[in-house]
């Protein structure tokens, strides 16, 4: 009987590990350094704007915003940045996707979603672990190259 019992605790313990993901996860640190640096990036162009950066589950982490700037654009760099978490892709290319594709026009009705350019994921070892969204630098863009230099400049490609 013990030995029954020890070989089902065993099982059990590896039974309950197999379901856990491990997972890279954008923290605030990060998540402020990147706003940090693609208003740097905006501002190396001579131009202001919003940032917003969302957690590999949506949810806002870090936000920044220049004087000057319209109040709309504060939730455009938010839906931006959720959709470009939530598509896995530039929120540029999910926009073209949707002119070009029938199927695809729909998503500019769903209240969450931004079909503009600016928001774009944060990939590490190929995962999203969030993503940007800049708003009011002067076009979809010039919003999307900022988001797209701070990544660059601090998230280090997949090996």
């Amino acid at each position: 009987m013990t030995l029954f019992i020890g070989s089902l605790a065993a099982g059990v313990a590896q039974a309950s590990t197999t379901g856990i993901a491990e997972r890279k996860d954008l923290t605030l640190a990060l998540g402020n350094q990147l706003v940090e640096a693609t208003l740097s990036a905006c501002h190396a162009q001579d131009r202001k704007a919003v940032v917003a950066v969302v957690d590999r589950s949506g949810h806002l982490i870090a936000l920044q915003r220049d004087d000057e700037i319209g109040p709309h654009n504060t939730l455009a760099a938010q839906r931006k940045a959720f959709t470009a978490l939530s598509t896995k892709i530039a929120t540029s290319e999910l926009a073209t996707r949707a002119q070009g594709d029938p199927s695809s026009a729909n998503l500019n009705t769903i209240d969450e979603l931004l079909l503009l350019g600016g928001g774009v994921p944060v990939l590490v070892d190929g995962q999203v672990i969030g993503a940007l969204g800049v708003a009011g630098a002067g076009g979809s863009s010039i919003d999307e190259g900022c988001a797209h230099s701070a990544i660059k400049q601090l998230i280090q490609p997949s090996k």
